[in-house]
């Protein structure tokens, strides 16, 4: 008689929930698991990469990102998609409001500098706890059960400063050494980060290799100039412009707007 009943046995009160809206403008990128496999679907991706990040979208994150769909290309897949998964939960406090980060993204691909058309731009609504590796395995297997099956893991992910040291807590590829031994991200593949630098010979943003850049002839670790988030910030916080090619100007002009609406009020 159970197994006759169907697949679904309920007891007690049922009470069935709509799905939570903001009513803040942004809920259409609000995207459940479900719909955003559905998305990937309509667009036929055959590989959907992630990428989390709580800042703005500068070019040395864009870099990454594109060698990424570089390397999935090369690999065979034809469609591959970008996951562009901004965090939608509490930030620390002098972090860039998550509406303006929307507008700051939006323009990015706006710009080009990330192909709108092979791109989904979605809310993850996980707050930043700030819990090192432990955090890092929640944020990678979410985009897993979300459809992701590539996983661009950061420098430090969710990680801190010692409070008096002000050295970070864990050593930055930690992050990554744990979800290559974390049990059951059985369907994601994990794309280590590589460090982007903004290259002034060049005038853009480029990948910096230690090894490589520190032996002679070559030394070419002058050549790079590594700008800080906290230093961005501090630039457009007095609407200085930072060099040529580190952010699409569009996008620049969205964190200024944000940093002189801070003055009205």
């Amino acid at each position: 008689m159970v197994m006759e009943s169907g697949d679904w046995l309920v007891g007690g009160d049922l009470q069935v929930l709509e799905k939570i809206r903001w009513n803040d403008g942004l809920d259409q990128y609000r995207l459940t698991p479900l719909e955003l496999k559905q998305k990937c679907k309509e667009m036929n991706a055959d590989a959907v990469f992630a990428f989390q990040l709580r800042n703005p979208v500068h070019n040395g994150h864009a870099l990454l990102m594109q060698d990424t769909r570089r390397r999935l290309l090369e690999r065979g897949y034809k469609h591959p998609v970008l996951l562009l998964h901004p965090l939608g939960g509490w930030t620390k406090d002098d972090d860039v409001p998550l509406d303006w980060r929307m507008k700051q993204h939006a323009a990015v691909l706006e710009e080009g500098v990330l192909d709108p058309k092979s791109t989904i731009v979605a809310i993850f609504p996980s707050p930043m706890l700030y819990a090192g590796p432990t955090e890092v395995q929640w944020h990678c297997r979410s985009r897993m059960i979300a459809g992701a099956n590539f996983y661009i893991v950061g420098r430090d992910p969710a990680g801190m400063p010692h409070p008096e040291t002000k050295k970070d807590l864990y050593e930055p590829t930690h992050g990554g050494k744990v979800l290559s031994m974390a049990p059951g991200l059985t369907s994601v593949e994990i794309i280590p980060f590589r460090v982007a630098a903004y290259n002034k010979a060049k005038k853009a943003m480029d990948f910096y290799d230690p090894a490589s850049s520190l032996l002679p002839p070559c030394n070419r670790h002058n050549e790079f100039d590594f700008i800080s988030g906290t230093r961005m910030r501090k630039l457009a916080r007095e609407g200085e412009n930072p060099p040529d090619g580190f952010m699409a100007p569009k996008a620049w002009k969205v964190l200024t707007d944000y940093y002189r609406s801070l003055e009205k009020n």
